[in-house]
């Protein structure tokens, strides 16, 4: 089991974080949520709860909950620029389908 991160993910998380000033990493899940079920949840976190089980790739944890891991497992978490939007991407072997607006999606 693993979720990875690209190259362009681990700059722009270390950069964020030394804004901050604290963090760990980024924790990511899912919820359930919109038309196909499931929706991605990323956030900043500033501990590693006992919980979590924890991956690292070019020096940044990523922290997945267990309930969640399943859904995301061999995720790679990318950052993409694409004209003026930027943000993070997915890239989810086990996603089936996803929803016509992009939000949520199914495995």
């Amino acid at each position: 089991m693993a979720v990875t991160m690209s190259e362009a993910a681990a700059r722009h998380v270390s950069r964020y974080i030394a804004r901050r000033g604290k963090g760990v990493g980024v924790r990511l899940g899912v919820k359930t949520t919109g038309c196909s079920g499931l929706a991605y949840k990323l956030e900043y976190a500033d501990e590693i709860a006992p919980e979590d089980v924890v991956f690292e790739d070019h020096g940044v944890k990523v922290l997945v909950d267990p309930k969640s891991l399943p859904y995301i497992d061999g995720t790679e978490l990318d950052f993409v620029r694409e004209g003026l939007n930027e943000g993070f991407k997915f890239h989810n072997p086990r996603e089936k389908d996803r929803c016509g607006c992009g939000e949520s999606f199914r495995v």
